[in-house]
C-alpha cells in the first residue's frame, strides 16, 4: 500500500504550485520576463552593431583566407586589404556579405543575451551577484547556445560568401542563390561546418567577455549592487573584455574560419585543421588577422554592451520584471 500511495516525483517536470509561489522564476523551465526582455534587447543590439562594425570583419576574414600555398599573397596587411578592395569593388566592396550577417546577427545576439539572462537568473546569489566561477559558466553556456542555434550556420555561409568573392568568377549571385547552391552541393551539413570549433570559440569568447564585464561592473558598484554604471564606462569595460577574448582565442577563430571556407574539404576535422596549419604555416598563422580582429572586437563588444544596457534601461522604465 505504501508503494501504491507513494507519489512519483518527476525530476524533469514543472514544480508544484506551492514551490512556484515561493520562487516563481528560479524553478520554472519557462523563460522569465527578464529573459524575454534580454532576447528582444539583444536582437536589436545585434542588428545595429553589425552595421557599424562589418568592414573590419570583412578585412579580418579576407586576411585569414589569404593563405593558399604556392600562391602570392594578395594583401600585405589590413590597410592594403582595404585599398585593394576599394580599388576593385569600390567602398561598397567592404560591405559585401553584409546581408548574411544581418540575417544572422539579430538571432545570434538575441540567443546570447537571452541565454545569459536565463542562466544568470538560475545561478545568481541572494545579493543579486554571480560568483566568479558562475560568471564564467554562464558566459560559456551563452556562447555555446549561440554557436549551436545561430553562429555556426551564419558564419559558415558568411565565410563561403566572402571566400567566393576572391574567385576570378564568383559563383553566388545573391544571398538566397548562394545558400541554395551550398545546400544543393553539400546538404544542410554544408551550413554546419566547423561546429566544434565554433562552439569552442563562442563558448570561450562569451565566458571571458561576460566574466570581465560582470566583474568590472561589480567592482564599480561596490556595496550598492543596484548602482547604475555610466554607458561610457560600460563601453570601456566592453573594449577591455573584447581585447581579453581576442588574445585568448584568436587561434580558434582562425581554425573556425578555415573549417568554414570553400576549401574546408582539405581538412578531416578541427584537430586535423589545426595540425596542418601548424605543419605547413607555423604557429604565427594561428594569429593571422589579429590586428583587424582586435580593433573590430573591441569596438564590437564596447558598442554591443552599451546598446544592450541602454535598451534594457529603456525597457525597465515601462516593463517591470522584478
Amino acid at each position: 500500500m505504501d508503494r501504491a500511495n507513494r507519489e512519483f516525483k518527476n525530476p524533469f517536470g514543472r514544480p508544484q504550485n506551492h514551490c512556484m509561489a515561493a520562487s516563481p522564476s528560479s524553478s520554472s523551465f519557462h523563460p522569465s520576463q527578464k529573459t524575454l526582455k534580454g532576447i528582444i534587447a539583444g536582437g536589436i543590439t545585434g542588428g545595429i552593431e553589425i552595421c557599424i562594425t562589418f568592414p573590419t570583419e570583412y578585412v579580418k576574414t579576407q586576411l585569414q583566407l589569404d593563405e593558399k600555398s604556392g600562391q602570392a599573397k594578395r594583401y600585405k596587411g589590413p590597410i592594403d586589404c582595404v585599398k585593394v578592395t576599394v580599388q576593385e569593388h569600390g567602398p561598397r566592396g567592404l560591405y559585401r556579405g553584409l546581408p548574411v550577417l544581418i540575417y544572422g546577427s539579430i538571432p545570434k545576439s538575441a540567443v546570447r543575451f537571452g541565454a545569459f539572462e536565463e542562466l544568470k537568473k538560475r545561478n545568481v546569489g541572494p545579493d543579486g551577484v554571480l560568483s566568479p566561477g558562475k560568471r564564467l559558466l554562464c558566459g560559456l553556456g551563452a556562447g555555446i547556445c549561440e554557436a549551436i542555434f545561430a553562429v555556426t550556420p551564419m558564419e559558415t555561409i558568411k565565410v563561403k560568401f566572402i571566400n567566393d568573392q576572391t574567385l576570378a568568377n564568383p559563383r553566388f549571385k545573391g544571398f538566397y542563390h548562394g545558400v541554395g547552391v551550398i545546400v544543393k552541393e553539400e546538404g544542410l551539413r554544408g551550413t554546419y561546418q566547423g561546429l566544434t570549433a565554433t562552439m569552442m570559440k563562442q563558448g570561450s569568447n562569451q565566458a571571458m567577455r561576460f566574466f570581465v564585464m560582470e566583474t568590472l561592473k561589480d567592482l564599480y558598484r561596490g556595496e550598492d549592487k543596484k548602482k547604475n554604471v555610466p554607458k561610457l564606462l560600460v563601453g570601456c569595460f566592453g573594449a577591455l573584455a573584447g581585447a581579453v577574448s581576442v588574445f585568448g582565442n584568436t587561434p580558434l577563430d582562425v581554425i573556425k574560419t578555415r573549417m568554414q571556407g570553400l576549401e574546408a574539404h582539405k581538412y578531416k576535422n578541427t584537430l586535423d585543421c589545426a595540425m596542418k596549419i601548424m605543419k605547413y604555416e607555423g604557429p604565427r598563422a594561428f594569429y593571422k588577422g589579429t590586428i583587424p580582429r582586435l580593433s573590430r572586437v573591441c569596438l564590437d563588444v564596447a558598442i554591443t554592451f552599451m546598446i544592450y544596457d541602454s535598451f534594457m534601461d529603456l525597457f525597465n522604465t515601462f516593463w517591470k520584471t522584478e
